[in-house]
């Protein structure tokens, strides 16, 4: 009867074991661990810190890195910038800018003009404006969508936001939605804050970059593709590097960047895992930035992902950095 007892035990143990991996959600299983490679990359002040992980994702190998920042640091400066009719790689970002302690890509951006496609702000002046007329493709070719921008601010008071935003070359300021919004398609190549079918209001940042779509909103995945329009079809699962930002409740900067298109190494990820990985540090919203080749963060000049890319980081119009305040 023992070893009856001591079968029918361990029999019913496993199928509780089974039972509650299948009823708690697959993220709580899903954490990476991550290493503190501060000195790795030099000296850095004491509210920032930089992470890395190699845990697969998904089974996928994996290799990604994140910078925290505490956004109320008053020796810490958070600055966008952008090139004119030109584009830099990061590199040179980081020699222009006189040896910030972080530099990473933002933007979407135009390979034939050079400029972004996405909003930025630097000191509260707009140095970059989103395109809002996209023409759509298939049975819709000859019309265009007209979308709001993803986008992360930081006020003058060193709080963060995402948004979604509206700006018009004319206006000093953009307009923002705190919800997520359906874009508007018709055949005209225009579109005016007129035809938002909600109210914005005046959004007052000093720093501020665009990319999408939203990744995360109120703690939880809430991925606004379909709003945004930024990737067709099954492209929003596709494997890719990544980068991303996003913040914490108590006021901190996540900036995260995700190898990929290296098989066996590091595969990327998708919107959904990335999404994920900025849950798992703590973000209560954080959106997605230019990703593939456009993929590289720099801490103290140093590379902390290998860029896809073969010839190594690319040339691009914006970028986000954190200097020293003066």
């Amino acid at each position: 009867m023992g070893g009856i007892n001591g079968w029918l035990k361990n029999k019913l143990k496993l199928r509780t074991t089974l039972l509650l991996f299948v009823l708690i959600p697959n993220a709580v299983f899903a954490q990476w661990n991550w290493q503190q490679m501060d000195t790795a990359y030099g000296e850095l002040p004491p509210s920032m810190h930089v992470y890395r992980t190699q845990d697969p994702v998904s089974g996928k190998p994996n290799v990604a890195f994140y910078v925290v920042a505490d956004l109320q640091d008053s020796q810490l400066d958070f600055r966008s910038d952008t090139s004119y009719k030109r584009r830099l790689t990061p590199f040179q970002f980081q020699e222009k800018l006189q040896a910030p302690y972080l530099v990473v890509n933002t933007s979407f951006f135009s390979f034939t003009t050079h400029q972004n496609l996405n909003m930025m702000m630097d000191r509260g002046v707009m140095t970059a404006y989103n395109v809002h007329s996209i023409p759509a493709k298939g049975k819709d070719s000859l019309k265009f969508r007209h979308p709001l921008v993803a986008t992360l601010g930081i006020t003058s008071n060193r709080k963060a936001d995402v948004a979604w935003t509206f700006t018009d070359s004319s206006a000093s300021l953009p307009w923002a939605s705190q919800s997520p919004k359906p874009f508007l398609m018709n055949e005209s190549t225009r579109f005016s804050k007129s035809d938002v079918a909600v109210p914005l209001k005046k959004w007052k940042m000093q720093t501020a970059v665009s990319g999408g779509p939203v990744l995360v909103q109120e703690g939880k995945e809430q991925i606004t593709n379909n709003e945004e329009w930024k990737f067709a079809g099954k492209a929003i699962d596709d494997r890719h590097p990544r980068t991303a930002m996003g913040y914490t409740a108590d006021g901190k900067l996540i900036i995260l960047v995700i190898e990929g298109r290296f098989p066996g190494k590091a595969e990327g990820t998708t919107l959904a895992q990335t999404a994920e990985m900025l849950i798992s540090l703590g973000c209560v919203e954080g959106l997605n930035l230019d990703g593939g080749g456009s993929s590289c963060m720099l801490v103290n000049g140093k590379q902390t992902i290998r860029p896809s890319d073969k010839e190594g980081q690319r040339a691009i119009p914006g970028i986000f950095y954190i200097g020293k305040k003066n």
